[in-house]
Order: C-alpha cells, then sequence, then structure tokens
C-alpha cells in the first residue's frame, strides 16, 4: 500500500522543515597546477631590479664547413680548398671531415681559403664535397716558435624583464560577518584564490611570454612583459623535415618521434657544455613519449595494472624528467638544462 506518513517531499515548498546539508570542503575545479615552477624551484639568486641580465661566453669553435660547390675531378688529392670561416683555422691544426678517417694538416690560411696537406700521416684520402662539416682536431705547434696570434671572444650579455602580475581583492563587511559555506575568512579565501590564479599566469608567461620590442623595460604607457622559454630559445630549435632533422612520421608532422628526440639531444650534447636534463611536454606530445615504449611492455599473468608512463626519459645524452605542462603548444617539445 502507499505510504502516507510524514515525508520529505510532503515538508513544504522549498522544505522549509529540512536542515541544508552542506560539505564544508570547497573544491577548485579549474586546472591551478604549476608542474614547471614546481620542478624548476626557488632560484639560487633572486631579482632584484627591473631588468634581469647575466653574462654568457663560448669557447673559440673548432667546427667549420667546406664552402666550395666544385673540385677537380680527383677530388681525393685537392690540396686548397674554401671554407665557411677560415678565421677559426691556423696554420699547424690538424683537421678531419664529419665521419671521415682522412686527417689533413693546415699549411696555410689566406682569407677563407685553406692549404692542406692531404693524407697526413698515412690516413686514406677521401674526397671533399661542399658542406663537409670540418673538425679541428688540435693544433700541433713547432718547438721554439714563437707564439701565435692571440685569439679570444666576447662575452654577451643576455636580459629579460621582470612582468608585474596583480590582482585586487575586495569584500564588504556584510560579507566578513555572515557565515559563508566552507569559508571561515572570506577576505583571506579571495587572496588564496587570486595568488592561484597569479602562479597559474605566471607559469604561463614563462613558457610562452614575449617582451615588448619599443621600451621593453616599460613606461607610464608600455606595460613591462617578460619573454618566455619559447621566445628566448631562438637559435637551437629543431623541426621536423628541416635542415636534416627527421621527421615525425605517423598520423602527421607534429608528432614527436624518439628518433626526433634523440637527434635533438645529440645535437645539443655535441654543441654545449650542458645536457637536457628537463623535457616539457603538453599532453598530446606527453602521449607521443609514453608510446616509445609501447610495443616493449612486458606483463607477468599476475599484473593487474596497465601502466602507459613515461616519467623519465633516459638516453645516451643525458637523463631527463618528463614534466607534462598544459600550456606548452601541442606542436612543441622544450628541451632544458
Amino acid at each position: 500500500m502507499a505510504f502516507t506518513g510524514k515525508a520529505t517531499y510532503g515538508a513544504g515548498a522549498n522544505l522549509p522543515e529540512i536542515a541544508e546539508d552542506v560539505s564544508d570542503i570547497i573544491g577548485i575545479v579549474s586546472p591551478f597546477e604549476t608542474p614547471l615552477l614546481d620542478h624548476l624551484g626557488d632560484a639560487r639568486r633572486a631579482a632584484k631590479s627591473t631588468v634581469h641580465e647575466w653574462v654568457e661566453d663560448t669557447l673559440l669553435p673548432n667546427t667549420d664547413a667546406v664552402n666550395q660547390v666544385s673540385f677537380t675531378p680527383d677530388a681525393f688529392t685537392d690540396s686548397t680548398f674554401t671554407v665557411d670561416n677560415g678565421d677559426r683555422f691556423r696554420v699547424g691544426d690538424l683537421v678531419r671531415g664529419e665521419d671521415r678517417k682522412e686527417v689533413m694538416l693546415v699549411s696555410a690560411v689566406s682569407g677563407d681559403d685553406l692549404t692542406v696537406v692531404r693524407s697526413y700521416g698515412g690516413t686514406t684520402g677521401e674526397a671533399l664535397v661542399d658542406n663537409l662539416k670540418l673538425i679541428i682536431i688540435g693544433n700541433a705547434a713547432i718547438e721554439g716558435a714563437d707564439r701565435p696570434a692571440s685569439r679570444f671572444t666576447n662575452r654577451t650579455r643576455v636580459r629579460n624583464f621582470l612582468q608585474i602580475f596583480t590582482a585586487s581583492v575586495e569584500v564588504s563587511g556584510s560579507q566578513q560577518a555572515v557565515q559563508s559555506i566552507g569559508v571561515a575568512d572570506e577576505l583571506d579565501y579571495q587572496k588564496q584564490e587570486r595568488l592561484r590564479e597569479l602562479l597559474r599566469d605566471l607559469e604561463n608567461c614563462v613558457i610562452n611570454g614575449v617582451a615588448a620590442t619599443t621600451d621593453p623595460q616599460g613606461s607610464a604607457t608600455v606595460r613591462r612583459t617578460m619573454n618566455g622559454l619559447l621566445h628566448s630559445i631562438q637559435a637551437n630549435q629543431f623541426q621536423g623535415g628541416l635542415n636534416g632533422f627527421p621527421s615525425g612520421g605517423g598520423l602527421g608532422e607534429d608528432q614527436l618521434s624518439e628518433e626526433q628526440l634523440n637527434a635533438a639531444m645529440k645535437e645539443i650534447w655535441e654543441n654545449s657544455s650542458g645536457s637536457v636534463d628537463t623535457i616539457v611536454v603538453n599532453g598530446f606530445q606527453k602521449r607521443q613519449i609514453n608510446a616509445f615504449v609501447g610495443d616493449k611492455r612486458g606483463y607477468s599473468p599476475r599484473d593487474t595494472n596497465f601502466r602507459d608512463l613515461v616519467s623519465v626519459y633516459e638516453s645516451d645524452y643525458g637523463v631527463a624528467r618528463v614534466v607534462l605542462s598544459r600550456w606548452v603548444p601541442a606542436d612543441t617539445v622544450l628541451l632544458l638544462d
């Protein structure tokens, strides 16, 4: 038979007799994580001005390239040829081509033209080609000779600008006085919310920020903005299918492959004093990195968990932690030291 006693649906309009049952916890449903900032941690040296500068220096280069389209029919014995930067060479340098076994001894330098002794030390001569990378093994001085002309590099200043992040909080006295669900102090809660937003924006600017082209230090009419990682890395970019860098393959050129990642890390290792220890990617490229081990997984009959995750990538060129940040563009992978 139908229930005829007191029931919640009979308690009147809007259930005036029923006490509210509201959890005293507020859940934040918007993304506010800052994985890259958490990984970087606090700086060793705090910025104390609106312009933050540091000094970088490089060693004298020990590589160059052949810059000559045509050679004599017997390119194995050509003793004079042109290079990109003749000032990188000195008389007495031992030089070899990349992936070549022949060693040459530089006997004269005239502008960008080198005169060399081919097949030095009994090494086997190999044909020269345009754009062949040349590696300077080292210089051999003559005993008792005068010192060579001094060579040096110039240090360069690199800078970034400090961006001001602001947010305001205003709470009425009445709002402070009333009892709110899940909040003991409305003013303090609003401060926490705005702080989360500022940290979220800071991580986004660290990755995607761009400084102004004119008056980057800021003025009464120009806002001071910071250069992020993407805008700061100008010379060391790798793109699939360009300059000999392998294409991604798969469904599209933007898909990262292990061949690409290793090629980039190898190039960085060959041309810098450090190694990549941090890889920052969006969710799309993180899935590509996870797929590196897709066909190499092994499971026992008792395994009940399926793992599809690469958190650390260890290669011959460094051990790198993979950081997932939603603010990195989907077609971009950041390789950081």
